[in-house]
This record gives C-alpha cells, sequence and structure tokens, in this order.
C-alpha cells in the first residue's frame, strides 16, 4: 500500500492570508484554459478579441464560482444551509459542486453569446476543449488537500489519507485528473485538430465528462451526509445521467441535420 504524501495545503500565509494550492489549481486553469480558447478560437474562425476573451473569462470565473457554490448548497447539503443560511456565503470553509459550476458556465456563456452575437454551439466547442485543463488542476488540488478520497480497497496502490481512517482507499482523485483532465483534453483536442463538425467536440464534452464521473463513482466515497441515494448510486451518478443524455440526443441530433 502506499502512503500520502502529506502535502502542505497552504504554500505560504502572511497574517491571515493564506495562499493554498486549491486556490492556484483554481487560478492556473484560468490562464491556461484562456490561452488555449483563444487558441483553438482562431481555428473555429471565431472573432475573440483580447477584451472579448477577457469577458469571456470573466463570465466564465463567476459561473464557476457562483453555480459551483450554489450548487454545492442546492444538490449535497441544503438542510444544512437552510438552518445557516449565512455559511452559503463562507466559500473559505469549501464546498463546490462541478455540476452546479457546469450549470453558471452554461448560462454565463448563453448571456456572453447574446452579448457579442456569438454561434452558441461554435463557442461552446473551444469553451468545453479548455475545461478539462482546470478540472484535472482541480483534482489535484483535491489531492493536495487529502479530500473526496476513493472506498476501501486492498489493491497495491490503496493509499493511506491522513482523514479517511486507518485503512488504504482508491486515490480517486488521481483517477478523475486522469479521465477528466488528461484523456478528455487529449479527446477533445483531436476533435479539434481533425476539425470536427461544429457541435460535436461540446456534447462530446457532456456525454465523456458523465460517463468518467459516473465510472469513478463507484469507487470514490460518498459524500457523508448524503451516503447513497436510489439504488444505491451517490449524488454525483445521479447528476452525471442527465449530461450523459444531453450528450447522446445532442450528436444524434447533430447526425440527423448534417443528414438532411
Amino acid at each position: 500500500m502506499l502512503t500520502y504524501p502529506h502535502f502542505d495545503p497552504v504554500i505560504f500565509q502572511v497574517g491571515p492570508l493564506a495562499i493554498r494550492w486549491y486556490g492556484l489549481m483554481y487560478l492556473g486553469g484560468f490562464l491556461f484554459g484562456s490561452f488555449w480558447i483563444s487558441h483553438l478560437a482562431k481555428g473555429r474562425k471565431l472573432n475573440l478579441s483580447k477584451d472579448s476573451l477577457s469577458d469571456l473569462v470573466f463570465y466564465a470565473v463567476l459561473g464557476v464560482i457562483l453555480g459551483g457554490r450554489l450548487g454545492y448548497v442546492v444538490f449535497y447539503n441544503g438542510a444544512f444551509f437552510l438552518e445557516h443560511p449565512l455559511k452559503i456565503f463562507a466559500v473559505w470553509e469549501g464546498g463546490m459542486s462541478f455540476h452546479g459550476g457546469l450549470i453558471g458556465v452554461i448560462l454565463a456563456m448563453l448571456l456572453f453569446c447574446r452579448k457579442g452575437k456569438y454561434p452558441v454551439l461554435a463557442l461552446g466547442d473551444v469553451i468545453v476543449a479548455a475545461a478539462p485543463i482546470g478540472l484535472g488542476l482541480g483534482r489535484i488540488g483535491n489531492f493536495i488537500n487529502g479530500e473526496l478520497w476513493g472506498r476501501t480497497t486492498d489493491l497495491p496502490w490503496g493509499m493511506f489519507f491522513p482523514y479517511a481512517g486507518d485503512l488504504p482507499r482508491h486515490p480517486s482523485q488521481l483517477y478523475e485528473m486522469t479521465l477528466e483532465g488528461v484523456v478528455l483534453f487529449l479527446v477533445l483536442w483531436q476533435l479539434h485538430r481533425r476539425k470536427a463538425a461544429t457541435g460535436v467536440p461540446f456534447f462530446c464534452f457532456f456525454l465523456l465528462y458523465g460517463c468518467f464521473r459516473f465510472l469513478v463513482e463507484f469507487v470514490r466515497e460518498p459524500d457523508i451526509q448524503l451516503g447513497y441515494l436510489w439504488g444505491g448510486a451517490t449524488m454525483g451518478q445521479l447528476l452525471s445521467l442527465p449530461m450523459i443524455l444531453f450528450g447522446i440526443i445532442g450528436l444524434l441530433w447533430l447526425r440527423q441535420r448534417v443528414s438532411k
């Protein structure tokens, strides 16, 4: 079995101000993601000026933070926040939802497209291609924090996490980093490189992320306040099913539209 390397989540601290690895991963995701969006937008012939790109990143940041936080409140800990509504704003205490952040980014993207008169699917193609950068870095941040660990295992790469008891567990953060970050990035990059039809990368992102997340949830420890839900499924699996369905329907719709 492997021993967790015991990273310090705080890079350095000056008085009450602490710079954390997790926050740095978020920052890196937005910075590298904006570069990748700019690069891919040229190939998709999207006229994104520097100012427009800055606006898009600003919209995306708001969507991720507001949507991610509200998604966590609604999907994962509604009862607690009903009793402690002011805790909703205590984002420094943790608690973000990918699926909530995704909804937030979609709404932000729609507003941006309406304002700048950009084609939704074409812009969506380049945004989702950059998303795995942030997803992969975010999972590294989870690993450094020693959080969101997996279920117990006797596999040789099982790991002892500092706050997860004395049994080895799946390093599910690394599984997700590999699938949601590396593999998803490479697949979407190949679709862009091969000039896939408009909308294909967008809907493939939903389908693939949903499948990857659904599978990893089988070895990821469910949130303690929720446990297992309908049929033994986790909240992450239930929220990923609509993504899979949306991706399949979208790809079938594109295929039908091209065949006409």
